[in-house]
């Protein structure tokens, strides 16, 4: 486990907010949530300008919260360590910067982020608000055609594409001239890494392993596996390989485009374990190889930490063609603390904002229910109430497990996530109105998505569609509808199928149990069959290729063990049978 610099596992992202607003006084927190705000967002929204959101999870310092300020983001909003904010905070957030020139949403391309910031932006919409979103998925390491519903991971690239957007708000530009500037940065990006070793979440292990002579090229930044491992190389040496596989026409891999005299923007990112003289060494490589080798003409260079992944050490390279198109905005003048200046020279007085601190606006803040409500007296509301008791604490006794499990795909966040969501669930059982069950799995959906992730956004999606399909939770074939409908809700939103290597290859085998048997059969004998189906198909996702998630980044020859989402739904069915039986 690496040593860290902080008090309480649970309070890093909190106080790391904290003492951002401490810091900047031009930045303040929104009430109750982990969103920075511009300060002067209330002069914004009264002169009508576009806001920007951006965010995701934390442990990319300085993103995002850094690129909050003047000229760039109106508000950031951060979730766990590698963990996408759940849909109340960005929902809290939209309503804080709702502004009559409308709103655009920046995020990366992860399925987490596109989940919660999707179900958000639909929940703005329906209060009225003019949203828009651009997603951001640059990674030109790994192919996507054939290879992941996924698409492309979002990197470093994602901050070229908030200054610009930021610049032209500014500006006063219309929502529409925003969105269309930053889909066309977005789409004239690409990134590759280096690492020469790895993160670790704080509180557990490193995510992956690196031998004291190997680097591994193309991860992402939740420490994801990458397209190739090999020896350590010098650095021109490094920087070609980096280069030459941004600008790949191999298919599959041609993503970015630039002719021989192309205008060029280079960022040179720390990872955030690599030393300022590594990264002027890799600045260099790679200038004299864009201009000497690749004969392009870059025309500005950006050299800082910008977005990290936590303490690895290495070094991501960010090639955006044409950039002369965006030079002005690029140059604007920002206040956001995390933004570097360029090698070209930008001339420009960084004043702050005002510091007076912001309310959070009506609606902006969630109300936390304190009152309990009566408890269940119905033999449905007993037996619901007993049975989510049974599948919170099979959760918690499994974290390590599932821990271990996502760590082979992943950032290793799986237990610990879904023991978030139990805990929240475990604390808001008084409150859940146990006798009317269709309320019952709308609070229980409001509750889980709170844990962030994509875990929380697909369990809120499955519990809230199955809700509306609970037609009448006296009958078990009711039931069996509702998870059915439940299952399509992740499938509709989450852009994943039945043998895609996620938690479906265990729901679908409970689905089709179920459905089938529930109608004539023993209610205790069939849900012991939906159980074992659950168990067979989370262990048949050993053998399959992973086409979503972050597992479909990583190369099927290490996907050896029980995709982790699946195996948490055999483990909470395999309670929930044994609490009805």
């Amino acid at each position: 486990m690496s040593k860290k610099l902080l008090n309480r596992v649970e309070d890093v992202v909190d106080e790391a907010l904290e003492g951002m607003v401490a810091v900047y006084p031009g930045l303040t927190r929104l009430i109750g949530h982990r969103v920075i705000l511009r300060t002067d967002t209330p002069t914004l929204v009264k002169e009508g300008k576009v806001t920007l959101l951006s965010g995701g999870g934390s442990g990319h310092e300085p993103a995002h919260a850094g690129y909050v300020g003047r000229g760039m983001l109106t508000a950031a909003i951060a979730g766990g360590v590698f963990t996408s904010p759940p849909v109340s905070s960005i929902l809290a957030a939209l309503r804080a910067i709702r502004s009559p020139g409308g709103s655009l949403m920046i995020f990366k391309n992860y399925t987490g982020d596109r989940l919660n910031f999707g179900i958000a932006l639909e929940q703005a919409r329906s209060e009225g608000a003019d949203v828009r979103m651009v997603i951001v998925g640059e990674d030109t390491a790994l192919p996507t055609l054939g290879h992941s519903v996924t698409g492309r991971r979002g990197l470093c690239g994602a901050l070229l594409v908030h200054k610009v957007a930021g610049a032209l708000a500014e500006k006063g530009c219309s929502l529409e001239e925003v969105v269309v500037a930053a889909q066309r940065v977005a789409d004239s990006i690409g990134t590759m890494s280096v690492s020469l070793s790895p993160c670790s979440v704080p509180g557990q292990t490193p995510t992956f392993s690196l031998g004291e002579d190997e680097m591994e090229l193309g991860l992402g930044i939740h420490g994801e596996a990458g397209a190739k491992r090999t020896k350590v190389q010098p650095a021109n040496a490094v920087v070609k390989m980096m280069v030459d596989q941004i600008l790949s026409k191999e298919p599959g891999f041609n993503y970015f485009t630039a002719d021989k005299g192309s205008k060029i923007a280079l960022i040179v990112n720390n990872l955030g374990g690599t030393s300022n003289l590594e990264l002027a060494v890799m600045a260099n490589a790679a200038i004299r190889y864009l201009v000497d080798v690749c004969q392009f003409e870059v025309v500005r260079v950006y050299m800082a930490t910008l977005m990290t992944s936590l303490e690895m050490g290495g070094v991501s390279l960010t090639l955006l063609n044409n950039a002369d198109s965006w030079t002005d905005s690029l140059d604007l003048p920002t206040t956001a603390p995390g933004w570097p200046t360029s090698s070209v020279g930008v001339d420009g007085d960084m004043t702050r904002v005002d510091s007076t601190p912001i309310p959070c606006p009506t609606g902006g803040q969630e109300q936390t229910k304190t009152s309990s409500t009566p408890p269940p007296t119905t033999n449905i509301g007993v037996v619901m109430k007993r049975c989510v008791c049974v599948m919170c604490e099979a959760l918690l006794s499994h974290e390590e497990e599932l821990n271990a499990l996502d760590r082979a795909s992943g950032d290793g966040d799986c237990g610990s996530t879904l023991r978030a969501g139990a805990e929240a669930l475990q604390l808001a059982i008084p409150q859940i109105a146990w006798d009317s069950p269709r309320e019952a799995l709308v609070a229980m959906a409001n509750v889980v998505g709170v844990m962030g992730g994509s875990s929380g956004a697909l369990y809120c999606l499955f519990l809230s569609g199955g809700s509306v399909a609970l037609e009448d939770p006296t009958t078990p074939l009711s039931w069996a509808e509702a998870m059915r409908a439940g299952m399509e809700a992740i499938i509709k939103y989450g852009q994943a199928k039945r043998g895609d290597r996620t938690m479906l290859d265990a729901i679908g085998p409970v689905v089709d149990v179920l459905m089938s048997k529930l109608a004539g059969g023993d209610i205790g004998s069939v849900l012991s069959e939906a159980a074992q189906a659950a168990v067979r198909g989370a262990d048949a996702t050993v053998g399959m290729k992973a086409r979503a998630g972050r597992a479909s980044y990583v190369h099927e020859s290490q996907l050896t063990q029980v995709d982790p989402g699946a195996r948490a739904v055999a483990i909470w069915m395999e309670a929930l049978s044994s609490a009805l039986n």
